[in-house]
């Protein structure tokens, strides 16, 4: 199956916003001075739903090219291959949270409040639905495990639909499903969608878009500019969420992803076709499933040495923002070496080649 170009370096940069968005949220729950005057410091969550959207292009496009070539689709192959993907690190980091807040922090001296039923939060994590815990605010190691668990309900829901439906009505439905699920999603008597963040229409439309078929030509390297333009504004201003409501804004950013990954996927770009970003970019999932774990002992010292040496406010935060990124992309680096290597080596097993 042919690799898209520049995709993989784009995960880390993604990552990478979700990182600066949590650090100042992190310090100035803890007295730390912080800095986030900027847009692109609060631009986290649209990186998670760009997340979405390229994942969803990405996995979308690869069922419906198996079904195409085989008549078929292999879900025990599919789900075996997620399942070693998402789950060595998902559930190491729900241990590793669920020991923290109830183990740790009480045993240090620190009064943790949990605003949920440790055996229901157990349940919620190791069954998939940490997007219901997230809703107890469970603690940020724990709560930023709901986007996996979105992920992973919305391909548990969209592959076996994908394998019923008759090859030539994949791409009608995935549009169709998109405007009613987020039809859906902005309705009073569907408010737990928004409350437990189901948000599939970012899934769905990034796959309708990869299915699309455009002949490359002459005005696909302006077309990659323009996308990448607007997305830069996106992400750097505040120029589209400060001029819509939020359903317009939440079906503008649906429509932007999906379109951009079109023809941001098209030509490669030599930028992100950098060996050293896409290294990055593979290990984008734990720099995004670790940095919350990394900003514990980074914050803990941090208070120490302010208390202890009055240091100066502009270098605590320096300090935060070059810090946790760094030593995040360090443990990152040898979990994918020395840990999640060990299940990935297995997908081949189950890897579908035609």
């Amino acid at each position: 199956m042919k690799v898209l170009p520049n995709i993989t370096s784009l995960r880390f940069f993604l990552a990478l916003l979700v990182v600066i968005f949590h650090i100042p949220q992190f310090f100035d729950n803890r007295g730390l001075p912080t800095f986030y005057e900027l847009p692109l410091f609060d631009k986290g969550r649209e990186a998670v739903y760009m997340f979405f959207s390229l994942s969803g292009f990405l996995i979308i496009r690869q069922l419906f090219e198996e079904k195409m070539i085989t008549g078929k689709i292999n879900l025990r192959n599919f789900y075996i291959r997620r399942i070693l993907r998402i789950f060595p690190l998902y559930y190491l980091v729900a241990i590793i949270g669920l020991l923290y807040y109830n183990v740790v922090l009480p045993k240090m001296g620190f009064d943790f409040t949990s605003n949920y039923n440790l055996w229901e939060g157990i349940a919620l994590l190791f069954t998939f639905f940490p997007n219901v815990l997230s809703a107890s605010e469970p603690g940020g190691i724990l709560e930023i495990l709901w986007s996996i668990g979105i992920e992973e309900q919305f391909y548990l829901l969209i592959a076996p639909l994908i394998l019923l439906i008759s090859l030539k009505n994949i791409k009608a439905f995935l549009l169709i499903f998109t405007i009613l699920f987020i039809g859906l999603y902005h309705m009073p008597d569907f408010e737990f969608l928004d409350e437990y963040r189901m948000m599939f229409f970012y899934f769905s439309f990034a796959g309708w878009c990869s299915l699309l078929k455009f002949k490359p030509n002459k005005y696909f390297g302006i077309l990659q500019i323009v996308s990448c333009v607007l997305l830069l504004i996106y992400f750097t201003t505040n120029l589209f969420i400060s001029t819509m409501s939020e359903f317009q804004y939440r079906v503008f950013s649906t429509i932007l992803f999906g379109f951009f990954l079109i023809f941001f996927t098209q030509k490669k770009i030599s930028f992100f076709e950098n060996k050293k970003l896409i290294y990055l970019g593979k290990i984008s999932y734990g720099i995004y499933m670790y940095h919350t774990i990394v900003m514990q002992p980074v914050g803990f010292v941090l208070l120490k040495l302010v208390a202890k040496y009055n240091i100066n406010d502009y270098i605590v935060i320096v300090s935060s923002y070059l810090a946790i990124p760094l030593i995040t992309i360090l443990v990152a680096h040898f979990s994918y070496q020395y840990y999640e290597k060990r299940f990935l080596s297995l997908k081949s097993r189950y890897r579908n080649i035609f």
